[in-house]
C-alpha cells in the first residue's frame, strides 16, 4: 500500500477505495501512514495509526472550542473498578510514611496506627500504584489488541514480534505531543430518555450508527476530519449505582454490555469522516458479544486501522456541563502514560469549553 505524506491527509481514499491488504479483510489500512525513505533518511513504520489525523490546524482549530474556560475530568477514578474481569489486578494503593518507616495500604488506612520510628526526620510521604491498564480510565493503545482470525497487530506485526519491536507502544503519543483535538459527545442516555427507551447497560443493548447519527443532528454537532467520538451509554454511571454483589454477578462473572453495534456501515463511517479516535464510558465501546466476528469492532479499529479505543471514561459530569451549556463539542486533550512499550493508559483527558 502506497503511503501518504502527512502533509497530504486530506487525500486519504474513501474506505470503500481502500487499497487491498494480503491475508486481510478489507478496511485494513498498514503502510498508508509509513514515512518513504529519503535519500538520507530509511523509511519508518508507522506507529500512531489514526491518530496521525492529528495535525496542527486541526488543534488550532479546535481551540475556538474554548468560550468559557470551564474544563471537565474524564477519569474514572482508578479505585473504582473493584471487580475487573478476566482476572485482571485492581489497584494497590501503598503509602510510604518516611517519618516513621512504614508503607501502609490502602486498606490499612483505616485501622493504622502511627507511632514513631526509625525514619528520615521528615514530615514526608509517598506513594507506591499498581494496577492492571485495563481497570478503569484507559487508551486501549495499538499493542492491546492483535486481529482475531490472524493474529496481527497494526501494520502487520506478528503478536510474538509486538513486545521487542519498538513500535505501538504508548511512548508513540507521548512523542507526537499528546492527543489535542476536538471531541463531542453523543449522549445516549438522554436520548433514550427522551424517546423512552429502556435498557440494561449490562445487557447486549447495541447502538446503531442511525442511532449516533440522530444524537449528533439533535446535539447540531457537525462532524469534522480528526474528532473524538465519545459515547455515553451509562455504563459507569450503573456501577456507581449498584452494590458490590451485583457489580461481581454483572461485570467480574458476565459477558454482555451496552455499546456501539459494529458493522460495515460504522467503520466505513469513521474512516470517512475522518475521526481520530473513539471514547465511551462502557467497558469496551463496542456493544459485546459482538453480532458477527468478522465485524468485531476492536478488530477493524486497533488492528486494521490503528484506531485508539477509550473505554470506561467519565463522561457523567461531562454530560451535565454539556446541557447546561447547550452545546456537545469542545476542546479536548489527553497526555497518556509515557512508558515506553505501554499497551494501554489511563487517559488523563480533559474537555474544556
Amino acid at each position: 500500500m502506497p503511503s501518504i505524506p502527512l502533509s497530504d491527509i486530506s487525500s486519504l481514499p474513501k474506505w470503500k477505495d481502500l487499497p487491498p491488504v494480503p491475508g486481510m479483510p478489507h478496511g485494513t489500512v498498514w503502510g498508508l501512514f509509513d514515512t518513504p525513505a529519503t535519500a538520507s533518511t530509511p523509511a519508518k513504520k508507522d506507529s500512531l495509526g489514526t491518530l496521525n489525523l492529528l495535525t496542527p490546524d486541526i488543534a488550532q482549530a479546535a481551540a475556538s472550542e474554548i468560550k468559557t474556560g470551564r474544563s471537565v475530568s474524564l477519569n474514572w477514578g482508578l479505585e473504582n473498578l473493584s471487580c475487573p474481569g478476566f482476572g485482571r489486578k485492581k489497584l494497590a494503593h501503598t503509602f510510604v510514611d518516611w517519618r516513621t518507616n512504614t508503607r501502609i495500604s490502602g486498606e490499612e488506612l483505616s485501622n493504622h496506627e502511627w507511632k514513631e520510628g526509625e525514619g528520615n526526620g521528615f514530615y514526608t510521604y509517598d506513594d507506591e500504584v499498581g494496577f492492571n491498564t485495563q481497570c478503569g480510565s484507559q487508551w486501549d493503545g495499538l499493542r492491546h489488541w492483535g486481529h482475531s482470525k490472524t493474529g496481527l497487530y497494526y501494520n502487520g506485526l506478528k503478536h510474538e514480534e509486538v513486545l521487542r519491536s519498538g513500535m505501538l507502544g504508548m511512548e508513540h503519543i507521548n512523542g507526537r505531543g499528546g492527543i489535542v483535538t476536538r471531541g463531542f459527545l453523543l449522549d445516549y442516555v438522554s436520548h433514550a430518555s427522551r424517546h423512552n427507551i429502556t435498557y440494561s447497560p449490562m445487557s447486549r443493548h447495541p447502538i446503531s450508527l442511525s442511532t449516533l447519527l440522530t444524537i449528533a443532528a439533535e446535539s447540531k454537532v457537525q462532524i469534522r476530519k480528526g474528532d473524538i467520538v465519545l459515547v455515553r451509554t451509562g455504563w459507569t454511571k450503573w456501577y456507581e449505582e449498584h452494590s458490590e454483589e451485583e457489580r461481581e454477578k454483572w461485570i467480574t462473572n458476565g459477558s454482555a454490555w451496552v455499546g456501539v453495534d459494529g458493522g460495515r456501515e460504522v467503520v466505513e463511517w469513521l474512516w470517512d469522516t475522518g475521526v481520530s479516535a473513539v471514547a465511551g464510558d462502557s467497558i469496551g465501546w463496542e456493544v459485546w458479544p459482538p453480532a458477527s466476528d468478522d465485524w468485531r469492532l476492536h478488530d477493524h479499529l486497533l488492528s486494521m486501522m490503528g484506531m485508539p479505543i477509550g473505554e470506561m471514561w467519565d463522561l457523567e459530569a461531562l454530560a451535565k456541563e454539556c446541557e447546561v451549556q447547550k452545546r456537545w463539542s469542545f476542546f479536548l486533550t489527553s497526555s497518556p502514560l509515557n512508558v515506553t512499550g505501554g499497551v494501554a493508559s489511563p487517559p488523563n483527558a480533559l474537555a474544556i469549553f
